[in-house]
């Protein structure tokens, strides 16, 4: 059988085609295998180990799990005739942080879900997902995330520095000035909770710290590409409150002037119920 010594040579070629694809953009990889309900291409890009943490989920760990993982999912998206837009990507390294904006069907009426998902590879045989999101959008209620990290040594520099000053102690007007004239915040409940200029800003941040004292963040990891800076955090305060620490991730866009032109907030935070 002559042919068979070509034929290993293609195959072996193809696997490191879809290698090579797959690690360039994992995120995409990943959601390949929740949307087609299948794992081949995503085994064969990462044949070491996979470890997905979900906020439904919890922690998904091996292919064996990943199977029934993908299976799921791919049940739900099809019930809730899914369909996915990516808003932003920053990567750096091994590492990428891809917005999302979901859609899908729930209660007879199509929801935006907006939510954020983090690709890390400690080598070029593994990857970490990490999805962060609010589950308010479809089912209407908050979720505590326990942290997925100990706190961190990330310390943003320049503006986005300034602005996490200013948040955690509360204090608006030095946070309106992180912002260019027209920037907005993004909650995580979904794009009809954007925030868009000085006076929309200063009625958020004013609410936000009706509490007194600013919102208490444990920095944890941090991807940044000079455009946009993705932190990884443990909420742990908000205002006087202490609250169980949760995981969240906020993405920093910065811009051509160094400013803020959008804070984009990915967490399912419940707010202290006398605010």
């Amino acid at each position: 059988m002559p042919w068979f010594p070509e034929f290993s040579s293609a195959a072996e070629l193809a696997r490191r085609e879809i290698r090579i694809a797959g690690q360039a953009d994992p995120v995409a990889q990943y959601f390949t295998a929740l949307n087609e309900g299948r794992t081949d291409a995503l085994e064969v890009v990462w044949p070491g180990e996979v470890v997905i943490h979900d906020p439904r989920a919890g922690v998904v760990r091996g292919h064996r799990e990943l199977r029934t993982f993908v299976q799921d999912n791919r049940s739900w998206l099809a019930e809730h005739e899914a369909r996915i837009e990516i808003m932003a990507s920053t990567v750096v390294g091994p590492r990428a942080v891809v917005e999302l904006l979901a859609h899908v069907r729930y209660d007879g009426r199509e929801v935006p879900w907006p939510m954020a998902v983090v690709a890390e590879s400690p080598d070029d045989r593994s990857v970490v997902f990490r999805t962060y999101c609010s589950q308010w959008p479809v089912d209407g209620r908050r979720h505590v995330r326990p942290p997925v990290f100990e706190p961190g040594h990330a310390e943003p520099g320049d503006v986005v520095g300034r602005h996490l000053g200013a948040l955690a102690s509360g204090d608006t007007e030095s946070i309106l000035k992180t912002f260019v004239p027209d920037g907005y915040v993004a909650e995580p409940i979904g794009p009809d909770y954007i925030h868009r200029g000085a006076d929309e800003l200063r009625s958020f941040y004013t609410g936000t710290f009706s509490e007194g004292g600013g919102i208490g963040l444990q920095n944890c990891t941090m991807i940044d590409d000079g455009v946009r800076c993705a932190l990884e955090y443990n909420l742990i305060a908000w205002g006087t409150h202490a609250v169980p620490p949760q995981a969240g991730i906020a993405v920093y866009e910065r811009s051509p002037d160094g400013l803020l032109a959008a804070v984009r907030i990915y967490d399912d935070v419940e707010p202290p119920d006398s605010r």
